[in-house]
């Protein structure tokens, strides 16, 4: 029987005895403990970040106070027979019915309450599970691939500490040359007040294999601050194609920080999607790596920030292979005292000749005390590419407003039709008719009308 990790189990803090509590509370083999440990070492190693690092110069994190938090919350209880009355609370991006989806998972918390797979899509070998259960049951593919190949603890302080305090996740792993068109949706719900949650997805497809996966992550706002640390692993084998989606809408009193890593090989595909509308502050680490040739990665990106929530996003389009392409749009609209950071890096190794990579940010900003900072960047070494970025920031023209309000539109309802036109060709190149319609929904609600 699966241990139950109670609130007065965890108020030792982020210690090393925490992490074996942690282990040991969940059942955990030997080798996981290890590699929490080492994970943890790194952690006490590695010095946080500062505001003289360039990633961190406009980010202040001096109001996290992770020594009054719970380092983890709620794991292994609470598991429900159906849906009903789950997804009401957790539901975001569209897809919802069960006949639209291959397989789901709902976590609260640490804690997975509902998991299903579509018999069919299982009889093919895939695997779909929650990372506890994927641990004791399939541990050499979990030992292939957790934080291994593309985001390892030594990639940074906050990684290394998700490394040790892991909680929950899901595992997608797709066979070779199996295609499964109906989408896999992974819903993460936070409850427990003043405490840390750290979510972790993988995504392995192998030669030839297709998949759609929706990553959607919410709370309620509470006045206690909390603390999620999300970490996703995609790994695309020769010829795959992979959909990712990933909603965000966690409460305003959430310290929120998530580092995505895509490792894509020859002739792979990845299309990307990343929606940022939760939280009081949100620091998205988000890259492609293209170690094969032809590969492509899609990146697409929405955010609309409101009152004093700060969003910052760091995206890299790391090109290792010549003829692979990569294509990155984000966009964000801001309010009230609101602030973004965007900062892209395109690089290009040497020897990886005919790149074609594109990256574009546009904000518009729709009040005087918000702010948008962006910051495009090339570092090229080969010689034979096609490399181009655009960065605009941008208000509301009142030559726009008012060509609306001369044909009889109200002032707001003219701002908001502006806004939903300015998002419109992000979601446009989405092709996923629920999807649209839920961020239509969301960035009516975010307008406020």
């Amino acid at each position: 029987m699966e241990a139950t990790i109670t609130k007065e189990a965890s108020l030792t803090g982020f210690s090393r005895e925490a992490v074996e509590a942690l282990s040991k509370a969940k059942g955990e083999p030997s080798w996981v403990l290890e590699q929490r440990l080492k994970a943890w070492e790194v952690f006490e190693s590695l010095p946080f970040p500062a505001r003289t690092d360039e990633e961190w110069r406009r980010t202040d994190v001096r109001g996290l106070k992770l020594d009054k938090l719970t380092p983890f919350a709620g794991v292994g209880d609470g598991k429900v027979e159906s849906l009903s009355g789950v997804l009401a609370s957790a539901e975001a991006g569209g897809v919802s019915h069960e006949s639209d989806r291959a397989g789901v998972i709902v976590q609260r918390d640490a804690a997975t309450i509902y998991s299903d797979l579509s018999a069919d899509v299982a009889a093919k070998g895939v695997i779909f599970t929650d990372l506890d259960t994927a641990v004791k049951e399939h541990p050499e593919l979990v030992k292939q691939y957790f934080m291994t190949k593309a985001v390892p603890a030594t990639y940074g302080k906050y990684e290394a500490l998700h490394g040790a305090f892991w909680q929950g996740g899901s595992f997608l792993y797709v066979p070779k040359g199996v295609t499964v068109e109906l989408p896999f949706r992974a819903f993460a719900v936070g409850q427990s007040p003043e405490s840390a949650l750290f979510t972790h997805t993988v995504v392995v497809l192998d030669e030839g294999a297709e998949a759609f996966l929706v990553d959607a992550y919410r709370s309620e706002s509470q006045e206690e601050t909390a603390f999620t640390s999300g970490v996703v692993e995609l790994i695309l084998g020769k010829h795959a194609q992979l959909r990712y989606v990933q909603v965000q809408d966690w409460g305003r009193h959430v310290w929120n920080f998530m580092t995505e890593r895509a490792v894509i090989d020859n002739d792979a595909t990845l299309r990307s999607l990343h929606v940022t509308l939760g939280s009081k502050f949100t620091k998205n680490s988000i890259s492609s790596q293209l170690v094969g040739q032809n590969s492509l990665a899609e990146m697409l990106g929405i955010f609309f920030a409101d009152g004093d929530q700060f969003f910052d996003h760091h995206t890299w389009q790391l090109h290792e292979s010549p003829y692979a392409t990569s294509d990155l749009e984000f966009k964000g609209a801001l309010k009230d005292s609101s602030r973004s950071v965007y900062s892209g890096l395109i690089k290009v190794s040497e020897g990886a000749q005919r790149t074609d990579a594109y990256q574009q940010n546009r904000n518009l900003v729709l009040s005087r005390n918000a702010r948008a900072d962006t910051i495009p960047n090339l570092e090229i070494g080969a010689n034979d590419v096609r490399c181009t970025h655009g960065a605009t920031v941008s208000q509301v023209e009142e030559e726009h407003l008012f060509y609306l309000q001369a044909r009889g539109i109200p002032r707001t309802e003219a701002q908001k039709l502006i806004v939903e036109g300015f998002f419109r060709p992000v979601i446009d190149r989405i092709p996923v008719e629920e999807i649209q319609g839920f961020l239509e929904g969301a960035i009516a609600r975010k307008v406020g009308y």
